[in-house]
């Protein structure tokens, strides 16, 4: 399994797959056209177009590469009607091959309602789109924040070793509001040396790993009795705390 990652739009990321074995050619969340294409022409074919939720900066390419390269467009049972040229519907825990490789269906919602990720259980790998993202976690849209908690702590049951691919370069300022509420983290502090060194040479940030992610991302530590008491809500739930910490990064 070969991931390439394409920068897309201002600060989106698209990734293509590549299963050797039968040379199977997947795009994840294909948000513009031309960057997409640019990678995906070398191998001059494209067989499945994987999108996570309906946004059109995740789904802006679905048509015009389908119409390219007559890919199959798979994504959740439940934005059948949201997702351009979808030809596949998911569902949860559902387990859907391309190629050789084999991923698993997690429904996530909170962003959207319909928001799933796609888990590659052999190769430990995950792609998260606009759930959870490097020391962060996506706005909460179209659902609730118990909703966007309870899909957070789906993904932390994952073998700590996932390497995680999310949908943007949000990175830098994620850090900087991690910080803000957990600045006496030694792990999060090593991590901004890496973080801005890849930054420094326009290179992602991405992909983290998971364990990485629980050690230093604030809303996944909502037990941390620091980050409690940063935002004055020690004696309180982690549901509570996290909903505190997604309003604070609304307006950070």
């Amino acid at each position: 399994m070969i991931i390439e990652i394409i920068p897309c739009l201002s600060d989106n990321y698209s990734y293509l797959i590549h299963e050797k074995k039968f040379n199977t050619i997947s795009i994840v969340d294909p948000s513009e056209f031309k960057s997409c294409d640019e990678a995906i022409k070398k191998y001059k074919k494209l067989d499945f177009i994987l999108n996570t939720h309906h946004h059109a900066d995740h789904v802006g390419a679905n048509l015009e590469l389908k119409k390219k390269y007559n890919s199959k467009i798979l994504g959740s049972d439940l934005d059948k009607n949201r997702i351009p040229g979808i030809d596949i519907f998911l569902k949860e825990n559902q387990k859907q091959k391309i190629g050789n490789l084999e991923f698993e269906v997690i429904f996530i919602p909170g962003h959207t309602k319909g928001h799933i990720a796609f888990f590659f259980r052999k190769e430990k790998i995950a792609f998260t789109g606009d759930t959870l993202f490097s020391l962060g976690c996506g706005r909460v849209f179209e659902g609730t924040h118990e909703e966007m908690f309870n899909s957070l702590n789906k993904i932390k049951k994952l073998p700590p070793e996932t390497k995680i691919y999310c949908g943007h370069e949000y990175t830098k300022t994620n850090l900087n509001f991690c910080l803000t509420y957990n600045p006496e983290n030694t792990l999060l502090k090593e991590k901004q040396v890496d973080i801005l060194k890849k930054l420094n040479s326009n290179q992602p940030t991405i992909p983290s790993t998971l364990g990485q992610e629980i050690e230093t991302n604030i809303f996944l530590r909502c037990n941390d009795p620091e980050i409690k008491h940063a935002i004055g809500l020690k004696d309180s739930s982690e549901l509570e705390v996290f909903s505190k910490l997604r309003d604070l990064k609304d307006t950070f």
